[in-house]
């Protein structure tokens, strides 16, 4: 049996007036993330953690922001395309671990609901995913609401 470890973070700028998609929800906020895709950062640390464990280098090398077909897709895409790569290369996923660090909005009474998609999306139990926010103390960027950032780890093994 071989067992890897991933590491994934992302960060995205938040911009007012702009959706806010995090682990597949759309959140009611103020502002929301940018990026070249929907610029769901939770999505895109996981997808990281697990590209990294397989040692498939990372998001941008597959979903490159330069390339119009990535342009406004839905991260749970990319998610899916991440998990498709793994399997090629003989990986199933044991779990994922992550953090979010925002000030706003509350993700409590989202989790469940980004857990579900995520689990739909690559095929593992809820119970496998854990997910948890905290804020930054209003320092910073992040502390500002100029930014939203999310850590990710993830167990694989080789079938």
């Amino acid at each position: 049996m071989k067992i890897k470890v991933g590491f994934g973070f992302d960060v995205h700028q938040l911009k007012d007036n702009h959706p806010f998609i995090v682990g597949g929800v759309n959140l009611e906020h103020h502002k929301g993330a940018f990026g070249h895709s929907d610029a769901d950062v939770l999505l895109h640390a996981i997808c990281d953690a697990l590209l990294g464990a397989a040692n498939l280098r990372d998001i941008g090398f597959h979903f490159k922001n330069t390339d119009p077909q990535w342009k406004g897709i839905s991260s749970v895409i990319l998610l899916q395309e991440t998990v498709k790569l793994l399997t090629e290369k003989g990986y199933e996923i044991g779990n994922i671990d992550a953090m979010l660090c925002l000030e706003a909005p509350k993700i409590n009474p989202h989790i469940p609901q980004m857990q579900e998609n995520i689990a739909k999306a690559i095929g593992i139990s809820i119970d496998d995913i854990s997910i948890k926010a905290t804020t930054n103390e209003q320092m910073g960027f992040i502390g500002r609401e100029e930014g939203v950032v999310a850590y990710a780890v993830c167990l694989i093994e080789k079938v």
